[in-house]
């Protein structure tokens, strides 16, 4: 009898049944995640990773009283690999019936993930979780270019692994160019906890108060999720006035030609003094018009703007805004802005830029995301635009922290900026060299627009049925089964799956090295310390700052 034989294939699962357990293995373990090899006469093979065992006892008992123990294991097939040896993603056309079962060796894996080469495509950042000596590596381009999502529950791992493919990414270098210390990657990382700089101790690091985002540089839409509120009764008068106000005011600072002037409209990434606007929006409260019988009336607007102006003015008086509305932005350029945010500072410039959201205020989190992603991708269209060969050749990955807290499944006015500036990204990013990273603990609550366009998959250990259902729903490999070990993750291991990857594997994730500052508190630790005591002066400086 057979040590196995194949006793049923489905779509997308095969049943084995096992007699000698020894004779499957080959001095492999044999174990649930195991990867097994289905031979067919024609040497062709099927690749499949154990999903479930049950034992059945069968025949009558023997002398001693023991009956016959058969193993039945369920697989779900991963890729086929043909008579030329070369690996490929679906169930190809063995033939029926298979003639062999073995456990794929450790050899046999790995070719199995080198079939990618060694060319410059091949990007490296974890090893198989089931057999830590397998690499597996990536289609670099693929993994890019194709929008990535990293997903998993508090404590699984996801400011590391999300490091740990930012320290890879860095780290590359063409050896023929000889060595250099900074290779052309460009990163953005939202970094809404105040995590990443220990991983970058080198970034360019932006926190609220050297971050300058120019207000000037807003959008008709964000502007007026700054400013306006929708609901009140005088919010189409705001909406007209703000308008009028704001485009006379860029035509009055334009030193261009009165041809180029007259061009100049609402949207004009181009300079408006905020403090004017304020005084023409007054003006327009407290306007006098001669009336019929040539004495002074109330204008149509007197009156009507008391809460706008005061909305105004509290915001433009807010010292917390200083980065978007205070003195220090009306004197920096357009290229100083984009200089600020693609790593092009003059003085040291730097692979990895860090925005510290963590100061910024709830308020304007959304607005402030929303500006920063249209600046980088507009920079991307007009870099591929301005040159003849239409070459990305400065393409920058944006790393989206927590992106549930910006972009969430919501219908709310605030957040339909930053929605709508990533949902873009998300769409049409990839001709010009502008890939998103999607990182959250609950991507059921992500706009599904963007969280759709990820082509590539970081699943970590997911708790929320809630949320494993959305990533099962989403994920583009139909693998079914095989994402029910979701919820059972250890630290660091993701189900990875996607355009680039040769097939779906659980890998371990190397350790990033600095490491974010996302670790658990110690409380253990700290708690059987002696009683520490807090100096309140500079804790409190900086708060009331």
């Amino acid at each position: 009898m057979p040590g196995a034989e194949v006793v049923a294939v489905y779509p997308n699962k095969i049943k084995i049944a096992v007699h000698e357990i020894a004779d499957l293995g080959r001095g492999e373990p044999v174990e649930v995640g195991s990867y097994l090899r289905i031979y067919d006469s024609n040497n062709s093979s099927i690749i499949a990773i154990i999903e479930n065992y049950s034992i059945e006892v069968r025949g009558q008992e023997s002398v001693d009283g023991e009956r016959e123990k058969v193993y039945l294991i369920e697989a779900v097939p991963l890729g086929f690999i043909g008579e030329d040896g070369k690996f490929q993603r679906g169930g190809g056309g063995i033939a029926i019936p298979p003639k062999e079962v073995t456990v794929a060796s450790h050899d046999q894996i790995q070719k199995i993930y080198d079939a990618l080469g060694d060319d410059i495509r091949r990007f490296h950042f974890a090893q198989l979780s089931q057999d830590r000596k397998v690499a597996v590596p990536v289609d670099g381009d693929r993994f890019f270019n194709r929008h990535i999502a990293i997903v998993g529950s508090t404590g699984s791992g996801k400011s590391h692994a999300m490091a740990r493919i930012i320290q890879a990414a860095t780290g590359i270098r063409d050896r023929k160019r000889g060595e250099y210390s900074l290779n052309n990657s460009h990163i953005v990382i939202f970094d809404i906890h105040s995590e990443y700089l220990s991983a970058f101790p080198d970034a360019n690091y932006l926190s609220v108060d050297s971050l300058i985002l120019p207000y000037w540089l807003l959008n008709s839409e964000e502007l007026q999720d700054l400013f306006i509120e929708s609901v009140e009764e005088q919010s189409h008068n705001q909406v007209a006035t703000l308008k009028r106000g704001i485009t006379e005011n860029r035509r009055k600072h334009y030193a261009g030609s009165d041809e180029k002037r007259d061009l100049i409209h609402y949207d004009s990434p181009l300079f408006f003094d905020i403090g004017e606007v304020i005084g023409y929006i007054q003006a327009k409260n407290d306007e006098m018009v001669p009336g019929s019988s040539g004495k002074q009336v109330n204008g149509p607007l007197k009156g009507k703007l008391v809460n706008f102006l005061t909305r105004l003015e509290n915001k433009y008086t807010d010292r917390r805004l200083d980065f978007l509305l205070g003195e220090r932005v009306k004197k920096v350029t357009l290229e100083e802005v984009l200089r600020q945010f693609t790593g092009y500072r003059k003085d040291s410039p730097s692979n990895v830029t860090i925005v510290d959201l963590s100061g910024v205020p709830f308020e304007v989190l959304s607005i402030s995301v929303s500006l920063i992603s249209r600046l980088l991708f507009d920079y991307a269209f007009y870099y591929k635009k301005a040159h003849a060969e239409g070459r990305a050749e400065t393409p920058i990955l944006v790393v989206y922290e927590e992106a549930h807290k910006y972009v969430p499944r919501s219908d709310l006015s605030r957040f339909s900026a930053s929605r709508g500036a990533i949902e873009r990204i998300a769409k049409e990013g990839r001709k010009y060299g502008i890939t998103a990273a999607i990182v959250s603990q609950r991507p059921a609550e992500i706009s599904e627009t963007i969280f759709s366009q990820c082509s590539n998959f970081l699943a970590m250990r997911l708790t929320n049925p809630e949320d494993q259902r959305y990533v099962r729903r989403l994920i583009p490999d139909s693998l079914g089964p095989l994402t029910d070990s979701l919820p059972m993750l250890s630290s660091g291991e993701a189900l990875l799956l996607g355009d680039s990857a040769v097939m779906p594997s659980v890998v371990k994730l190397r350790e990033a090295n600095p490491a974010p500052s996302s670790s658990d508190v110690c409380y253990m630790q700290e708690w059987i310390r002696p009683w520490h005591d807090v100096i309140f002066g500079p804790l409190l400086e900086d708060w009331e700052k």
